[in-house]
């Protein structure tokens, strides 16, 4: 079993400055967990002391049936993939893979079999004669996992692996990674600052800010349920807009009052707004992504409106950036095959237009907290 499980986890450095606060997550045998945030929020601080890289201040973590505090790195029995590849650049690939199975003073042909196996699950066998220099950074990368691959470790650590690598080779790479972690089949944990990333591989996704975990679920549970407003804000592309509304309470359940918008919440809504005792509240914190988001014809009147300040063809979709009054543009993502030739020609920057969003989508937020009105 590989298990992993950090226990009340905290890492202060010299000075007393804490880089991680308590932190609690147990990853199961096989899963694949994505740790995401900022820079500086704690993410690789806590992979290196899964590794074994970092001491551990407070709290215990354990590895299958072990507490390895005070194991060494290389008896932990993880592998771990860098940033910047770290390989051995006046050595050959076959020996960059070959180098941690010769420190375990590994028999030749084992060794050689390891090697070619991982050479082949990752196509770089016509490779393994080059030196690292004559390589490109996608192909690079590939020798530093497969590094990895051959100490057929319980857990396998990766730090932003692909962040040296343009876009291209990222989407590429990802999905490799996603083929890889159903051959390897074993526990996988990811470091990345990329939501993209994390949401696409990820079986649970960590979300951390400032040293403390924001939430932890499943990429569908927190990009539809954010718990609180820097979650709605980091999970999403581009990010969540955010409006300054009200929220009434009525006899038949909960409204939003946002310009001269009146818009009457679901029934599933009102049911958590009324299992969490919410009351009527003069200042709320309204989030919509700009997916949910569709442009309103002149005569409908339930609409917020707004002048297009910014119009960005993205190819299959456009985004429009509207001023409403608020204090940062709302951000629309409409898709071009749904609009008209004419209807296109006028959504130019200096142009009026309103829009509008189901209530099923709306997210809700205390704005003094800045937690979840919906969601605990």
């Amino acid at each position: 079993m590989a298990c992993v499980k950090l226990e009340h986890v905290k890492k202060i450095y010299d000075g007393g400055v804490v880089a991680v606060q308590d932190f609690n997550l147990e990853i199961k045998d096989k899963e694949f967990v994505v740790f995401v945030g900022p820079s500086g929020c704690g993410k690789s601080t806590t992979l290196r002391m899964i590794a074994g890289l970092e001491d551990i201040s407070e709290g215990t973590l354990t590895i299958g049936e072990r507490v390895v505090n005070d194991v060494e790195p290389k008896d932990r029995d993880i592998a771990m993939v860098f940033q910047n590849y770290a390989l051995y650049p006046h050595i050959t690939v076959y020996e960059n893979m070959a180098f941690p199975l010769r420190i375990r003073k590994m028999k030749n042909d084992e060794i050689h079999r390891r090697v070619c196996q991982a050479a082949e699950i990752l196509g770089i066998t016509e490779y393994l004669g080059r030196k690292p220099k004559n390589l490109s950074g996608g192909q690079r990368q590939r020798v530093a996992i497969g590094r990895a691959i051959v100490r057929e470790p319980q857990v396998f650590l990766m730090d932003e692996p692909l962040s040296n690598l343009d876009a291209k080779l990222r989407n590429q790479m990802r999905a490799e990674i996603i083929l890889l972690r159903k051959r390897l089949d074993t526990t996988f944990i990811y470091v990345t600052h990329d939501q993209t990333e994390a949401m696409t591989l990820g079986d649970r996704i960590v979300i951390m800010k400032d040293g403390f975990i924001q939430q932890v679920g499943t990429p569908e549970e927190v990009f539809d349920t954010p718990h609180n407003l820097f979650v709605a804000g980091f999970i999403g592309a581009p990010q969540m807009n955010i409006f300054e509304a009200k929220l009434d309470k009525r006899t038949d359940g909960y409204h939003v009052l946002l310009q001269d918008m009146d818009l009457k919440l679901d029934e599933d809504k009102c049911k958590l707004l009324e299992n969490n005792g919410v009351k009527s509240m003069d200042k709320v914190l309204l989030g919509v992504r700009p997916e949910h988001m569709t442009a309103c014809s002149e005569s409908e009147t339930n609409c917020v409106k707004g002048t297009i300040m910014v119009n960005e063809m993205m190819g299959s979709e456009l985004h429009l950036h509207v001023a409403t009054g608020m204090p940062k543009n709302t951000i629309l993502r409409l898709p071009t095959v749904d609009l008209t030739s004419a209807e296109r020609a006028a959504l130019v920057a200096g142009n009026k237009l309103s829009f509008t969003f189901a209530s099923k989508v709306v997210q809700l937020f205390d704005p003094e907290s800045e937690q979840s009105l919906l969601y605990k």
